[in-house]
């Protein structure tokens, strides 16, 4: 149906997810700027690995990863599909689009929310955007990686609505961690507040994945020295991608700009590559060691 899959950066939420294609009988090949994380998915080079490659998804840090790949490949066939999962800025994804187009490709914007657990079980959430019969076309990978897949209409307002989506995460992240601060400075037990937010109005996603104080629940990435999860400088980068698009559309968001600073102040100070629940550290310091 698609031929060969080419995922380009096997990274925290590339690799499961091209694991997850290959599981269900795709036929998947993998790339990475990064020899290591290559090795074994990989030919001598991207031009190679993805020449037999019907589609192309893209999971990458930047607008500018994602624009170097894609032109990279653009002229080696006209009958591909780039598929971007990356979080970048709208205008980027509408230029890459009207390039693949004119190409003779196809281009879908298709961020995802879910983490790297949602990427191994194909439980993402995805936000897409791009004409109809490209999204058709990436249909079925889309419902193998994923369970929720929402089309919002043209290209980019999938990366539109990851800006509004992230900017509801950042900003529970910071409440969740100040809320968990205050429960201690009071002498709550940690354990009980938790038990009682996850049973009553408090409960979230970000609560229950993201709980910010070590060894309260085991799966969470606090409880593994905040081994990300979602790092710290990826939040930081989207909430900046919400600010710029806040500014696009003259919308004031005062939270999201408060949580923009925090978490570009906290990645700038060494942490960047630290989950996002590791703010705990910026909010409580003398809560924990190291």
């Amino acid at each position: 149906m698609h031929g060969r899959i080419c995922v380009v950066g096997l990274g925290t939420m590339g690799r499961p997810m091209a694991r997850r294609l290959g599981s269900a009988g795709c036929d998947v090949a993998g790339w990475d700027s990064d020899a290591e994380a290559r090795k074994g998915m990989a030919l001598a080079s991207l031009e190679e690995t993805a020449l037999e490659a019907g589609t192309v998804i893209t999971m990458l840090p930047d607008g500018e990863s994602v624009a170097s790949v894609v032109e990279s490949l653009l002229e080696q066939r006209d009958d591909r599909i780039f598929l971007d999962c990356s979080s970048i800025d709208v205008a980027t994804t509408r230029h890459l689009a009207e390039m693949a187009v004119a190409a003779g490709c196809g281009f879908v914007d298709a961020p995802v929310s879910g983490g790297p657990e949602g990427a191994r079980d194909g439980t993402l959430s995805f936000m897409v955007g791009g004409r109809s019969d490209h999204v058709a076309r990436v249909r079925p990978l889309l419902d193998i990686m994923g369970r929720r897949i929402v089309h919002f209409g043209e290209t980019g307002s999938g990366q539109a609505a990851k800006a509004c989506h992230n900017m509801i995460c950042g900003i529970t992240m910071l409440g969740v961690c100040e809320a968990f601060a205050l429960a201690e400075s009071l002498d709550l037990d940690a354990g009980k507040f938790l038990d009682l937010c996850r049973g009553a109005a408090a409960q979230s996603w970000i609560l229950d994945n993201r709980c910010p104080v070590p060894e309260l629940a085991p799966d969470v990435p606090a409880s593994h020295g905040y081994a990300p999860g979602f790092a710290a400088r990826l939040m930081a980068k989207d909430l900046a991608l919400a600010q710029q698009a806040a500014s696009t559309c003259g919308q004031t968001t005062p939270f999201g700009a408060e949580a923009a600073r925090r978490f570009a102040r906290f990645a700038a100070s060494g942490h960047g590559e630290l989950d996002i629940s590791a703010i705990y550290r910026a909010i409580r310091p003398d809560s924990m060691a190291g």
